[in-house]
């Protein structure tokens, strides 16, 4: 597992992360959120050992990466922010480059190499030079390295950003797949990337920890979960209005158009068995039901607010 001990990185009066500690066992997809200047890119290069800390411990599978680094290093595949590559170099002797340093000679080089060539679909580019691709291929690149000695530990640094919905969905099949028996961490700004592919998420703000839960946790906590939206003719839904405002399970009712948002008072509360006695009772023609998981983004708000960013 990756356990972090209350780790801490100053640079001089300014506090990037404070005190964090949680860990990350095989198998969890963890997102790591919070607002820009939060620390989490902060955090990450020190899990990765590219900035050492000012106080804290980071264990990677039982190794200290400030006192055996290389041996924490081994079991890591690094995405950072941007995914920068050598621009002069060609996907193919690019990837050939790593490979060498990974420690990998001939027959298995190669495999290494055509392995996540095919994964990542980079057949097309593999001999372009890597400053004249488009931003979703040179991700892509940046992605390959990383998984080309099939690490323990794949932390992730905006892994889809610049990807068209076709390669975000390829990456996040990847992700979910790499994740099966290994730690997959993700820092994105994409809320729905976490909601798709995390099964943990923990958010941190002017460098500590604000929530550490699973994304259906997340959601549970937004005002909008499990809230109902109803679409009727006017006659009826100035009706369902008029009852539903009147019973407990309803915490508030908001109309736009068509359509009312029933916002349920209570996780438990009987807001839709309300809703189908009322109708039963007073046969409204209800054109629309649906209901809404909770809004990530209102909750990401509402726990980050007020943190002054670093």
């Amino acid at each position: 597992m990756i356990e972090i001990t209350e780790l801490r990185k100053q640079f001089g009066d300014l506090v990037a992360v404070d005190g964090l500690s949680f860990s990350v066992e095989a198998g969890e997809v963890l997102g790591f959120l919070g607002p820009n200047g939060a620390g989490k890119s902060t955090t990450m290069k020190i899990i990765t050992g590219f900035l050492p800390p000012s106080d804290g411990v980071v264990k990677i599978f039982g190794h200290n990466i400030s006192s055996h680094p290389l041996n924490a290093q081994k079991i890591i595949g690094y995405l950072p922010e941007g995914a920068p590559c050598y621009e002069e170099m060609t996907p193919r002797s690019f990837l050939k480059f790593i490979a060498e340093i990974r420690g990998f000679v001939g027959s298995e080089l190669e495999h290494r190499v055509r392995r996540v060539v095919d994964t990542l679909s980079l057949q097309s580019v593999l001999d372009r030079r890597i400053e004249t691709l488009s931003k979703g291929f040179k991700r892509r690149v940046g992605f390959a390295q990383a998984i080309i000695h099939d690490p323990l530990v794949l932390i992730l640094d905006e892994p889809t950003d610049g990807l068209d919905p076709n390669q975000k969905h390829h990456v996040r099949e990847l992700i979910r797949e790499f994740s099966k028996d290994k730690i997959v961490i993700i820092s994105t700004h994409i809320l729905e990337e976490v909601a798709t592919v995390c099964n943990r998420a923990v958010i941190i703000a002017s460098g500590r920890m604000v929530a550490d839960c699973s994304p259906e946790e997340l959601e549970a906590k937004s005002p909008r979960h499990l809230a109902v939206r109803v679409t009727a003719n006017t006659k009826d839904l100035e009706a369902i209005e008029r009852h539903m405002e009147k019973l407990a399970s309803v915490h508030e009712i908001q109309r736009s158009g068509s359509d009312l948002l029933l916002i349920p008072s209570a996780l438990n509360s009987n807001l839709l068995v309300d809703l189908f006695e009322g109708q039963h009772k007073n046969k409204w023609a209800i054109e629309g039901l649906s209901q809404e998981k909770g809004r990530l983004d209102e909750v990401f708000r509402s726990i980050t607010e007020g943190f002054g960013n670093v």
